[in-house]
C-alpha cells in the first residue's frame, strides 16, 4: 500500500479500516497462485 499515493494515511490508519488485512490476504493469495503456477507440489 502506498500511503499518500494510492490511499491517504488518515484513511489507512482509521480504527475501522480493513485495508491492512486485505493487503496481507492479497499477498498470501498471490503467493499461493504463484506456487501453483510454478509447479507446486507434484504429489
Amino acid at each position: 500500500m502506498n500511503r499518500g499515493v494510492e490511499i491517504a494515511s488518515s484513511v489507512a490508519d482509521e480504527v475501522e479500516s480493513v485495508i491492512t488485512g486485505q493487503v496481507s490476504a492479497g499477498v498470501a493469495v498471490r503467493m499461493a497462485v504463484l506456487y501453483e503456477v510454478l509447479g507446486g507440489s507434484h504429489g
